[in-house]
């Protein structure tokens, strides 16, 4: 299929650049994985001295548009406890940064919203339900991010373009 000026590969294609629970949990939603990756990498990506050198971080919180990242699920857990029983509410969670003000029903407990693969699982079944109504793979990433400011959605899906076409390559 080819989307926004992109070939975009289907749902079965598989792509060494793009970790196996990735590809686990897009396949179970029927998402292209180089997409979910791509989104997850934006989302939380993080330099790493390993060979990779940059992936999705597993427990990353973003709190009135500050990013933090801890060393472990339970740093993660204490911090984002702490800022719930401040009030705070507006902090995105985990490796797809799903909203804890909008989405707390899908993401469960803050230690079940840390949990990498439920976390991804969440935050695909999110992509998914976008998809749903805008039939277009990138206008979906759009929505994942803005799904009523089609400015920030545009300005959204063109960083995630920019990290799909390197994992695709």
């Amino acid at each position: 299929m080819v989307l926004a000026g992109f070939s975009l590969p289907g749902v079965g294609w598989s792509d060494s650049a793009v970790p196996m629970g990735y590809e686990s949990v897009a396949a179970q939603r029927g998402i292209p994985a180089s997409v979910l990756y791509a989104v997850a990498l934006t989302e939380s990506g993080k330099q790493v001295d390993q060979p990779d050198g940059y992936r999705p971080w597993p427990w990353t919180l973003n709190v009135a548009g500050r990013g933090y990242y801890f060393m472990s699920r339970l740093a993660a857990w204490r911090a984002l406890t702490g800022w719930l029983e401040a009030g705070e509410r507006s902090i995105d969670i985990g490796l797809m940064q799903v909203n804890w003000r909008y989405h707390q029903d899908r993401l469960g407990t803050p230690w079940q919203a840390l949990e990498p693969y439920h976390n991804l699982r969440v935050g695909a079944g999110i992509l998914h339900d976008c998809y749903a109504t805008a039939h277009d793979w990138w206008a979906s990433v759009g929505c994942y991010h803005a799904p009523s400011n089609a400015e920030r959605a545009e300005v959204y899906r063109r960083r995630v373009v920019s990290r799909w076409q390197r994992i695709a390559g």
